[in-house]
């Protein structure tokens, strides 16, 4: 085999490494934003294809399923602590459906956030979610806008406009 062509990277060089610590960071901290590959291999400073070539090498998991284990594990901490309803968990921590949220959940822990939040919360003292907001320790982001219904143009609404043919002349 050639230098430089053999099989696929067990882990990134050193100079390289940094980058990728760079995204992953950058995933602790934003969790809870919409994340995609394209974003993180910029944060990185690489092509998308690299990125996740290189991600999946270094830290043996996708950079979509590191971003996914980082929402059920702070989705973990919240469902312990928190008076959050699951449904509120599941959006604080990034995730846009429920159904999602809950299978990865339980991909991960073996149980539903339900039952987690039954077994782990039960006994311990829990912070009532307004404090949580009020603190900061969950950001409590807009709701996305309602779709817009597309504008017609002033042609479109008269040629749909019924026309009076009872005037005309035969």
């Amino acid at each position: 085999m050639m230098a430089g062509m053999s099989g696929p990277a067990t882990r990134a060089p050193g100079d390289v490494l940094v980058h990728l610590r760079r995204a992953r960071d950058h995933v602790d901290r934003h969790y809870a934003d919409p994340l995609e590959l394209q974003g993180l291999a910029r944060v990185a400073g690489l092509s998308k294809f690299h990125f996740h070539r290189l991600f999946t090498a270094t830290y043996g998991i996708t950079p979509a399923a590191y971003v996914s284990r980082r929402r059920v594990e702070r989705a973990q901490d919240l469902l312990r602590a928190t008076t959050f309803s699951v449904t509120e968990v599941c959006h604080a921590v990034g995730f846009t459906s429920l159904g999602s949220f809950s299978t990865r959940f339980k991909q991960v822990t073996g149980e539903t956030p339900r039952q987690f939040q039954q077994r782990w919360g039960a006994a311990a003292p829990r912070i009532p979610g307004c404090y949580v907001l009020m603190a900061g320790l969950v950001e409590r982001r807009p709701a996305p806008p309602p779709p817009v219904a597309p504008v017609e143009s002033k042609q479109a609404r008269r040629s749909a406009q019924p026309r009076d043919t009872s005037s005309v002349d035969p």
